[in-house]
């Protein structure tokens, strides 16, 4: 049985409001996140995930008020992510109604914090984000070449290799990587194919890409070629460019398997 694969859509969350920028820097205003989170649960997003992108770097927890407000909405698995830290911070994010976790800064910090969370709640529960940046060693994105892990929101470079650091992941118990390219952030150029098609194809547990959907047959690209299970999205569906039925009614004429 082939399982079908999944459009995500993205609320990344600054002080309670949704943002966009590209190349994680120049951040517009895309609305809020209780509206558009409802928004996309009635429009068919297979899940949904909320990022709260200024956590880790201001030294805060999520809000969790926000979320409880979001969950409240959907009809669809929910991931939350930003700031957690411990166990009882993800105990709170899944009681506030998250379904899963996504951490990326404190696992870099502490990467026993993966095997901690999905001992006590799933490995199902735990979705390992990593933002990937191309080195200035690396800019041609029709290789693979080094590509660093950075952390606090795409702030901080950590000197670790991004394939190393999947597959590390995937061992303490991770269920599901976010795999996001900095490079392709915002730029609707298309994501980078070959960094997800290499991550992918080296780890055991699904790949959700994110960084750079610009229209409807880069999430096929994707989909096929890069070989990830999921694809993440945020302006073209914030700013209702490619509304998600339109990108999903594409990919089934192509003959991806998608829930319609």
């Amino acid at each position: 049985m082939t399982l079908a694969k999944r459009i995500i859509p993205c609320l990344d969350v600054d002080k309670g409001r949704v943002v966009k920028g590209v190349n994680f820097v120049d951040l517009q205003d895309a609305g809020d996140p209780v509206e558009l989170g409802l928004r996309y649960s009635c429009e068919g997003a297979d899940e949904l995930v909320y990022l709260d992108i200024t956590a880790s770097s201001d030294a805060r927890n999520t809000i969790i008020e926000t979320v409880k407000q979001v969950a409240s909405q959907l009809d669809i698995p929910f991931t939350v992510g930003g700031g957690i830290r411990s166990v009882e911070d993800a105990r709170l994010l899944l009681e506030a109604g998250a379904d899963k976790i996504c951490i990326n800064t404190a696992a870099v910090n502490r990467p026993s914090i993966i095997e901690e969370i999905s001992q006590i709640f799933g490995s199902q529960c735990v979705v390992l984000a990593i933002d990937a940046k191309r080195t200035s060693q690396n800019p041609d994105m029709k290789q693979i070449g080094y590509t660093e892990v950075y952390t606090h929101g795409g702030r901080i470079p950590t000197g670790i290799d991004v394939l190393d650091w999947a597959i590390r992941g995937e061992e303490l118990g991770a269920g599901e990587i976010l795999l996001t390219s900095m490079d392709c952030d915002g730029t609707k150029n298309g994501y980078d194919i070959f960094l997800t098609r290499h991550v992918s194809s080296s780890v055991n547990i699904p790949i959700i890409a994110s960084g750079g959907a610009g229209n409807p047959l880069h999430f096929l690209q994707v989909l096929t070629t890069g070989m990830a299970d999921a694809a993440l999205a945020a302006s073209v569906f914030h700013f209702e460019q490619f509304p998600i039925p339109h990108v999903k009614h594409f990919l089934s004429e192509n003959n991806l398997e998608v829930r319609l």
